[in-house]
């Protein structure tokens, strides 16, 4: 239980988690267990980096789309 003492759970692994995913990825799973504050915050900040990676991603494709067919609308009217 000593090992969990010094087990804070900074910012710095969620930060790291959220820059390089697959490292917060490999931290979580193999800190789990001897370190769960920080893999908890290398997990979170690795989720969160995934979340808004997909959300800016799908997001820039409804708008290509979206100004792909206003631009054709506008050549069609021309």
């Amino acid at each position: 239980m000593n090992e969990n003492a010094n087990d804070k759970g900074g910012f710095l692994w969620g930060l790291l988690g959220f820059c390089i995913p697959i490292v917060g990825l490999i931290l979580f799973l193999v800190w789990k267990s001897t370190k769960p504050n920080s893999a908890k915050a290398a997990g979170i900040g690795a989720l969160v980096s995934v979340i808004l990676g997909v959300v800016c991603y799908v997001l820039m494709a409804v708008l290509g789309i979206g100004l792909a067919a206003a631009t054709a609308a506008i050549a069609m009217a021309l």
